[in-house]
């Protein structure tokens, strides 16, 4: 046993996303995997673990907490010009050569994260809760890693979190079950989805299955969560027009409404060799968003270069409504409501915002 797993398995609850099996074994409903895992093994994503019988999920710590502007998640209508305090575990269910996460999001998978074990901050929900305070934060987002495999915890934190008048949100790849997003809905006020790519043999690639990531995105919006939605646009992986295409095509019937964001692909990870993103590629994926039909699609990753997909627009007469320069907000004419002031058209996302940065 590693330094870095007897550390973890120490730090752990059990679970309550499982489902006791025959023998012993018990089905973990966490993640999309479903793995069903016997007596002392773990499931795909390492961190859980059945332990006589019980799974256990990881509990009481943290390697990641900063307070971040909530733009970074990244989330543009909800809240914007907020603080978002981010906490991150360890462990993920997908294995994406690109991830710039991958020193938290493959420990117990990479032997080269072990070196996370030294960033483990035993911490309890309150003090979670009241570092968002002290640093005057709206918003409690789970990420850094793949939150779902640690639902439990993050509503043990949120819980007291929403008591406190925050909102939160998860950071996720989409890989979920309708039990765990049924358990996380009385907490969550948005998720972020990445949309990694629309061919299921890409998906698997990074250890996924597009269905299940195309169903968590329509139950997301099914059961009332605010959801925006991210396209990192990997040269020679998902960059193809046709490819494009059909992920604003599905974003578009789901919801118009959803915030696409298509970002720049820097290299990293075991993706050294790959080229970073064209901006032209990149400004022609946001136009294939917008002649889909969506109302707000951003491009990311690249600050002060992308034209007008930083800014968002009022979906009806078109006026400059929020403008931003990477994470920064130059101006902000929205109503606290989220109103157009020029023609009065409600824009969709969580408000109010802050109409006092920018005029």
């Amino acid at each position: 046993m590693t330094t870095l797993e007897s550390a973890l398995d120490l730090l752990t609850a059990p679970a309550e996303l499982a489902v006791p099996q025959s023998a012993g074994s018990v089905r973990c409903t966490a993640c999309g995997h479903r793995c069903l895992v016997r007596l002392g093994r773990r499931g795909i994503c390492q961190v859980r673990f059945n332990d006589g019988g019980t799974l256990r999920t990881p509990w009481g710590y943290v390697v990641a907490l900063n307070a971040d502007p909530i733009e970074k998640k990244p989330f543009y209508h909800l809240l914007p010009g907020s603080i978002a305090l981010t906490f991150g575990m360890l462990g993920c269910d997908f294995h994406c050569g690109y991830c710039q996460n991958w020193l938290t999001s493959q420990a117990m998978r990479d032997p080269a994260s072990d070196q996370a074990v030294d960033h483990i901050k035993h911490i309890s929900p309150e003090q979670i809760v009241e570092t968002a305070r002290r640093t005057g934060a709206d918003v409690l987002a789970s990420s850094y890693n793949e939150p779902l495999i640690t639902s439990e915890w993050a509503v043990a934190v949120f819980r007291l979190a929403v008591q406190a008048g925050l909102k939160c949100v998860f950071v996720s790849n989409g890989n979920a079950t309708p039990e765990v997003l049924e358990y996380l809905r009385p907490y969550l006020t948005g998720m972020k989805i990445d949309l990694k790519t629309m061919q299921d043999k890409n998906y698997r690639q990074l250890g996924g299955v597009l269905k299940n990531v195309l169903e968590t995105i329509q139950k997301v919006k099914e059961l009332g969560l605010w959801l925006e939605v991210v396209t990192l646009v990997v040269p020679g992986f998902n960059d193809s027009t046709g490819e494009l295409w059909e992920a604003a095509r599905f974003l578009s019937s789901v919801s118009p409404d959803i915030p696409w964001h298509v970002t720049a692909f820097h290299s990293d990870y075991m993706m050294q060799d790959t080229p970073n993103t064209p901006l032209t590629t990149l400004l022609r994926a946001a136009e294939i968003g917008r002649e889909a039909g969506l109302r707000y699609v951003y491009a990311g990753n690249l600050p002060g270069r992308v034209d007008e997909f930083e800014t968002t627009f009022c979906p009806h007469c078109n006026a400059a409504l929020v403008e931003r320069t990477g994470y920064h907000i130059r101006a902000m004419r929205l109503t606290p409501q989220g109103v157009c002031p020029h023609c009065g058209m409600a824009v969709a996302g969580v408000w109010p915002v802050f109409p006092e940065v920018g005029v």
